[in-house]
């Protein structure tokens, strides 16, 4: 059997295509069941995020046609199209596709640490269908591990590489407790919808978020639990505000040094820090000259993220070496219980032969046959009968020159030989009492 890795992502295939693939949380049990009652498929697990659908399955040679197809027929696509923008994988390239994917290290922001979650819930999922074998839990549960190493050892997912995770990182540095600061931004774009995200998921709990109109600001703000207001409620909101993060596309700034001033007295002037993230700037650069205001722009950000993608890009290089090793380790553990499979087989097989040689003589003897005769006969039984099936395949090698197997044969079916043989001891001489 082979493992396969199929699938399309942010690389091959444009968002048009890779939101016709997707699979939404109700499709996935159904699709599920019907990947693993597939033909040739006998272990099956869906990846689907909003970059990539991936399946992971256990199949044979015919297989990766038979999985292409249904995934085609599932999603209403022509198979040709899905197979000029899909991937495949097999076997070690499979194992060590998926533990890239795991690490962040396939993702379109390098390092990004969401992957590894929405896996372990692929892998939650497939478990749930009985969709997942031996041989998939054994390699999520590797991945798992391999991804543990590389989170501990290499600096992969410490440095923010986004604008939204920079300024959020960048403002844990003033903030010792998160849960305590109140965060006004300004704007409802992607962006500040992104920076709200981040700042939740950091423990801010007071969030409001401030736009030109309520009802967007009320799309970011009622999913994290913050409160929506008008560009002209900010200053009154701004009297609060510990952090205030600002992107719009306003062609004036909308906070003055005036307005910040008034602020800052009313907060008996406990520190305020902002980040203006807009082009053209949404905060008048005077602001920064007060001596209670940390202000940092786009510019500042981005050479934090620049500086930051360096790091990771180190980090990525030491990612990839301790992928090769978990991939060398996983294919090691394969083979030895591919061999023990073999092992098995084989030992049921003699055992099978010796039972029935065994039944059969124990016949004869309560026949009153002679014990010596039925004793030699099932010697010579189960002699021919564990030699027949090996006589036959080393034939069958000779007639077709299979060397390969020819050389194997004497290793498997023959004792070692000595490394050498100690010489006879040579015989005494005996002594001769016959008188001179």
């Amino acid at each position: 059997m082979t493992l396969l890795a199929l699938g399309i992502n942010h690389r091959t295939a444009t968002v048009a295509v890779r939101e016709q693939v997707a699979f939404t949380p109700t499709q996935l049990e159904s699709a599920l069941a019907e990947l693993r009652s597939l033909p040739h498929i006998s272990e099956a697990a869906v990846l689907s995020t909003c970059n990539r659908t991936e399946l992971y399955c256990v199949t044979d040679t015919a297989g990766e046609q038979t999985v292409l197809d249904w995934l085609g027929r599932f999603h209403n696509l022509r198979v040709e199209e899905l197979a000029r923008c899909a991937y495949h994988y097999h076997d070690n390239d499979a194992a060590r596709h998926l533990m890239r994917v795991a690490v962040g290290l396939d993702s379109m922001v390098l390092g990004e640490p969401q992957i590894l979650g929405q896996l372990k819930d692929a892998y939650q999922q497939a478990r749930q269908a009985k969709g997942l074998g031996g041989e998939l839990e054994r390699l999520f549960q590797h991945t798992f591990a391999v991804a543990k190493q590389v989170r501990t050892e290499t600096g992969i997912g410490k440095n923010p590489v986004s604008v939204a995770y920079a300024a959020v990182s960048m403002a844990s540095r003033i903030f010792d407790d998160f849960s305590r600061a109140n965060a006004l931004l300004i704007g409802a774009g992607e962006t500040i919808e992104l920076v709200a995200r981040h700042l939740h998921e950091a423990g801010v709990r007071q969030l409001t978020v401030a736009n030109r109109t309520r009802e967007r600001a009320e799309q970011v703000s009622s999913s994290l639990g913050g409160t929506a207001i008008t560009l002209p409620e900010i200053p009154d909101a701004l009297e609060h505000a510990d952090i205030v993060i600002s992107s719009t596309a306003s062609p004036l700034p909308i906070l003055g040094k005036g307005m910040v001033e008034r602020a800052l007295k009313k907060r008996r002037h406990r520190p305020v820090f902002m980040v203006d993230i807009a082009v053209p700037r949404d905060i008048e650069p005077e602001v920064g000259e007060l001596a209670d205001v940390f202000l940092y722009t786009v510019d500042d950000l981005e050479e934090v993220i620049e500086e930051n993608r360096r790091h990771r890009q180190v980090a990525a290089d030491q990612a990839e070496s301790l992928i090769e090793h978990g991939v060398g380790s996983w294919q090691h553990e394969r083979r030895i219980r591919n061999g023990g499979e073999v092992i098995r087989d084989y030992r049921r097989h003699g055992e099978a032969l010796r039972d029935q040689a065994r039944d059969q003589a124990l016949e004869r003897l309560a026949k009153g046959e002679d014990p010596a005769k039925v004793v030699e006969r099932l010697a010579h039984q189960l002699a021919s009968r564990l030699m027949h099936q090996p006589t036959l395949t080393i034939r069958e090698a000779a007639s077709q020159e299979n060397h390969d197997l020819l050389s194997a044969a004497p290793r498997l079916l023959l004792p070692p030989k000595p490394a050498f043989e100690q010489p006879a001891p040579p015989a005494k001489r005996q002594k001769d009492d016959t008188p001179a």
